[in-house]
């Protein structure tokens, strides 16, 4: 999955950037405050997305 098709997934989902690390950057859940970091890769495995948002507590993408 494309990353910025993730990151409008996200959005979408009421999550926002917190911060950028080194190599991450790191999402933020409004709804409960739970973190996860995501890579700067321009392409994301659809696996890697579905732990992301198992970690902010959000549903998993429908583009799989």
């Amino acid at each position: 999955m494309k990353k910025l098709d993730f990151e409008k997934h996200l959005k979408d989902n009421d999550c926002y950037l917190h911060r950028e690390g080194g190599n991450h950057a790191i999402w933020k859940n409004r709804k409960n405050n739970k973190l996860s970091s995501v890579p700067r890769h321009v392409e994301l495995s659809n696996y890697l997305c579905k732990i992301i948002c198992k970690q902010l507590d959000i549903d998993i993408p429908n583009k799989f």
